[in-house]
């Protein structure tokens, strides 16, 4: 798997935040934003793989 260029456009003070959340974690605001859509990506895939279970067993959730 190769990776890809994504350029965006966000204000300063977003941009502010990003720095001071990634410096917490000794981490470039490249890197943080990445683990930050990784995670989100695999929160999403794992809750579609939940209800395909469920679906699949009959279950019905309580929320």
């Amino acid at each position: 798997m190769g990776s890809t260029v994504l350029s965006l456009r966000i204000d300063g003070e977003l941009l502010d935040r990003l720095r001071e959340r990634a410096a917490r974690r000794g981490m470039s605001v490249q890197d943080y934003v990445a683990g930050t859509l990784i995670r989100d990506d695999f929160d999403e895939r794992f809750r579609a793989a939940v209800e395909e279970t469920e679906k699949f067993y009959g279950v019905t959730r309580q929320d």
